[in-house]
């Protein structure tokens, strides 16, 4: 089932004193081409985020207000996927995901509006997973900017999707950074 791909690649990464998280290195591979390899059967694959060089292939965008927070960057990443499919949606921070992630979440979808990963202490990651585009269009508020993404999005019908070792980890601070070296 063909699905449109939006990575989060924007943010002040303030506990990491504003270095370019998404431009980071793991294990050879920068956060962000990780995110879009994950991606990487989506048609579009759109990143929300300052343009970064190497990442062909992708449309680029931004929220009108770059720095009003994660429900604008999903506003504005939709505004670029046509249709009424699905989407996946990543956080541009994450070392562990993987495209095997991605396919679970889509795989796990079913009926419901959404399937997003669970971590191990049972926290959503809602920046890690598969939506339908008409239900997560509906939920977006009017305006956008600085709006709470688990109040948006935490009306839904949801599945939970069980993180496998390390997928669900984001890199926020500088040892999450070292952890994952």
């Amino acid at each position: 089932m063909p699905y449109a791909g939006i990575v989060l690649a924007g943010g002040a990464a303030r506990r990491l004193s504003g270095v370019d998280k998404p431009g980071l290195v793991v294990g050879g591979s920068s956060l962000l081409s990780r995110a879009v390899a994950a991606v990487g059967g989506a048609d579009p694959v759109v990143v929300v985020g300052p343009r970064r060089p190497g990442h062909d292939g992708v449309v680029w965008t931004r929220e009108p207000v770059p720095g009003t927070g994660p429900v604008a960057a999903l506003a504005a990443g939709l505004a670029l996927v046509a249709g009424d499919g699905v989407v996946v949606v990543l956080a541009a921070d994450l070392p562990g995901v993987r495209k095997s992630t991605v396919d679970r979440l889509r795989a796990a979808l079913a009926d419901a509006d959404g399937a997003v990963l669970v971590d191990a202490a049972g926290e959503r990651q809602w920046l890690l997973g598969a939506w339908r585009l008409a239900a997560l269009r509906q939920a977006i508020p009017e305006p956008p900017e600085n709006a709470s993404l688990r109040r948006a999005l935490g009306g839904l019908s949801l599945v939970d999707v069980p993180a496998e070792p390390g997928e669900s980890d984001d890199i926020d601070t500088p040892a999450d950074l070292e952890r994952h070296r």
